[in-house]
């Protein structure tokens, strides 16, 4: 097959790509511990020559399309956020080209935009009205999602994806309308790493223990806040209500169910998860015990939205 896109999801700490064919098949994976924080501010030209100059070299002028925080203040070029709601043909339009040389290049590698949104704050403070909210590369996870699983046409849908900072995603009829970002994957680390809790906790990771984690999630679905329930992590293996391999997973299924309590879903409503492996079945579990249903097109999503996207432009 003869490659037709470079894609890039180049984030914090990581970096993966892929060389895709013009139906979107893919051809070649790399992956590298080269996220944003590891490269200085002028160092990303030659970190991207370093990863991928055999794979420009072999196909000269290769579009490429990169989403995620290489878009970020703190990336390569800040790409301006696009305003929800927003639909795919609104991200597609608004790409960020780089301006490289030599100026043949310029217009053939572009990032993918972030998107915005604002949600109620305090009324009557000019600063704070609203609270605005950000993401950065799951906009692109989230239309190759609907791609994937032809959900471009379903009137009212939420997506989930978990990691550092999970994002709850509203879509009506193929566009984002809002979402709101949890900061669940590093409250874990901090309360597993830097807490009161850590000296309770193995040193080492524990394997995943299911009985453990569901009842955190029911713990947190009944209790009032995780500033709470996040105590009993100590208190149980104070009085041996817990093995100290159980902990790691009963407070995975605090944090999680913290974020699932805050959550306003309909009993009716299929929830699409978007994650690898481990999260997905994590977050599976625990939207049994809310009683929803929900669906997984699998981690690489992100090369159907970039493909999508790329196949918008002109040759």
């Amino acid at each position: 097959m003869k490659p037709a896109l470079l894609a890039i999801d180049w984030g914090t700490s990581s970096l993966r790509s892929a060389l895709l064919a013009a139906d979107g098949a893919v051809i070649e994976e790399r992956a590298f511990p080269r996220g944003i924080l590891t490269v200085p501010s002028d160092g990303f030209a030659t970190v991207f020559d370093e990863c991928f100059g055999d794979w420009r070299a072999a196909n000269p002028g290769l579009l490429c399309l990169m989403a995620g925080m290489v878009g970020s203040r703190q990336g390569w070029q800040e790409a301006a956020y696009c305003a929800c709601p927003a639909g795919f043909t609104d991200i597609a339009g608004q790409l960020s080209w780089m301006a490289l040389e030599p100026a043949s290049e310029a217009s053939r590698i572009a990032i993918v935009p972030g998107l915005s949104c604002e949600r109620k704050g305090l009324e009557g403070d000019s600063a704070l009205a609203t609270l605005p909210d950000v993401m950065r590369g799951e906009e692109t996870q989230v239309f190759g999602a609907l791609q994937t699983l032809q959900l471009q046409d379903v009137p009212d849908l939420v997506l989930v994806l978990p990691g550092t900072h999970s994002k709850w995603i509203r879509v009506e009829t193929g566009r984002i309308t809002s979402f709101t970002t949890f900061m669940t994957g590093e409250s874990y680390a901090l309360l597993r790493q830097h807490s009161i809790l850590a000296r309770t906790l193995p040193a080492g990771d524990s394997p995943f223990n299911e009985a453990a984690f569901v009842q955190g999630v029911q713990i947190a679905l009944r209790g009032t806040s995780l500033l709470q329930t996040a105590f009993s992590v100590r208190t149980l293996a104070l009085f041996d209500r817990l093995s100290p391999e159980a902990l790691e997973s009963y407070l995975s299924g605090l944090v999680i169910g913290e974020e699932l309590r805050a959550q306003s879903l309909d009993a009716n409503q299929r929830v699409v998860i978007i994650a690898n492996d481990a999260l997905t079945q994590r977050y599976q579990f625990a939207l049994v015990e809310c009683g929803i249903a929900c669906d997984s097109p699998g981690a690489q999503v992100t090369w159907a939205g970039l493909s999508a996207i790329a196949q918008t432009l002109h040759p």
